[in-house]
């Protein structure tokens, strides 16, 4: 625990203490520190201890006890007296008690219409942390809305609590309040560790990379190689960047994290990858026995940027228990390969495979065309997976039966057969031409007169 944390408890509950040892009806915990959510937190759980513990009755008429008070129908009716202390009012919007959140919420919401932004300034850092409960949820999502108002938001982003900070300056990023150039100069044009931590924090990659880059006016250079590993290519590059800058290799720090079995993560090997030098295929090659399903997916991609990858090796990792490598190793045979065998690739389509197994190689067959990749898109109608069902779906609705037929690529029979198998996926006025059209080429029609079901 912070030792701010720890004063702020302590305060609450010296507080409740001096309320419940010397109070009388009508008394107000003035000591309480303006603002401190902790206090406030600690401060209720305090009068409710003390007041369970002691057996005492005579400050249940305080309207501030009564708000923490252990019976739920006390702590309702004091919600309803005229001007309850507001921060014990947040707190009764997660209670426990449906009643008594109900009556809190109904009291709250009418404070905020009135007075929204004095109630956010006042509220926001112990909204945040009510929000971790379990009855939470309610309370901090009216912060979003409450703080549409620029200058409130920066008012809040100056606030003593850091949270509160961080939450605001959440809120201006996703508003799209300040250009990325804007908030880079910004952390740029001074020591501002603020400002650069903010934008370091940044969900979108761009203001990280601003935030990588103000390192070095910020007189924080050392500390741009925490982000050689971001999972955004565009920090990585710019974390390099700025090592160079500082006089270290970024090449020679990536060797060593991905050679480490300790230190090596999926995007310390893409970030090698991007500045990987040819004789490196080796150690890409060594990474594809990691145990890590990510990091192999990384080493297929470093091996395809360094032009290192071959159809031989792909093709035995088409078959990696992880989708991740699967689906690079995808790309990689789209990329590189010439038309791979269709029956090797529709034994991968088959129900007994694994989804990213059987997706991985659909993607091909659909790639190369041909009959095959009908067959296979009929085979994977009954997939689990509601995107690969689609992606089948699709192809075979969007199928040209016909221009199968004068190309040769499978014969009416055939045809027929895979058109009986989906379809479902047709109405009656679609299907009946199809049949029509491979009919006059010897196909018979199905006896069914209703569509097939799944």
């Amino acid at each position: 625990m912070s030792a701010r944390r720890e004063r702020a408890l302590r305060a609450g509950w010296a507080s409740a203490e001096r309320l419940m040892d010397g109070g009388h009806p009508g008394h107000t915990p003035v000591p309480l520190p303006e603002g401190v959510a902790d206090t406030w937190i600690a401060f209720d759980q305090a009068v409710r201890d003390i007041r369970r513990y002691r057996y005492e009755t005579s400050y249940i008429g305080d309207d501030v006890v009564a708000l923490c008070h252990p019976d739920g129908y006390v702590r309702e009716g004091a919600l309803r007296a005229p001007d309850p202390v507001l921060e014990l009012v947040a707190i009764r919007c997660t209670d426990w008690v449906p009643a008594v959140r109900e009556q809190a919420r109904r009291v709250l919401r009418a404070v905020l219409d009135a007075d929204p932004a004095g109630t956010v300034r006042r509220l926001t850092p112990l909204l945040l942390r009510l929000g971790r409960r379990e009855h939470g949820a309610w309370a901090a999502a009216l912060l979003p809305a409450a703080l549409r108002g620029a200058s409130l938001r920066a008012e809040l982003r100056e606030s003593a609590d850091l949270p509160t900070r961080r939450f605001a300056a959440r809120l201006s990023l996703e508003s799209g309040e300040f250009g990325v150039r804007e908030l880079a100069r910004l952390a740029a044009d001074g020591p501002d560790d603020r400002a650069v931590d903010l934008l370091l924090g940044a969900h979108i990659p761009m203001v990280r990379a601003c935030g990588v880059t103000a390192l070095r006016g910020a007189g924080r250079a050392a500390e741009a190689g925490a982000y050689l590993t971001d999972r955004s290519g565009l920090v990585r590059a710019c974390a390099r960047w700025l090592v160079r800058q500082d006089g270290g290799d970024p090449y020679a720090r990536y060797r060593e994290l991905v050679t480490d079995p300790a230190q090596v993560t999926p995007y310390a090997v893409s970030g090698f990858a991007e500045c990987a030098r040819r004789e490196d295929g080796p150690l890409f090659r060594a990474l594809l026995e990691h145990p890590g399903g990510l990091v192999r997916a990384a080493a297929v991609a470093g091996l395809r940027l360094l032009d290192a990858d071959d159809e031989r090796l792909l093709r035995s990792l088409l078959d990696d228990p992880s989708p991740a490598v699967a689906r690079e190793v995808s790309r990689g045979l789209r990329a590189t390969a010439g038309p791979l065998p269709a029956d090797w690739l529709m034994a991968r389509v088959a129900p007994e495979r694994p989804t990213h197994t059987r997706r991985a190689a659909f993607h091909l067959l659909r790639g190369q065309g041909g009959i095959a990749s009908l067959r296979a898109a009929v085979t994977l109608l009954d997939v689990r997976d509601p995107g690969l069902r689609e992606l089948a779906e699709g192809t075979v609705r969007e199928w040209n039966w016909q221009g199968s037929l004068q190309a040769g690529w499978a014969d009416p029979a055939d045809l027929g057969a895979l058109l009986e198998r989906s379809a479902h996926l047709f109405d009656i006025h679609q299907l009946a031409p199809l049949f029509d059209r491979l009919e006059r080429t010897g196909t018979a029609r199905p006896d069914r007169a209703a569509r097939p079901t799944r």
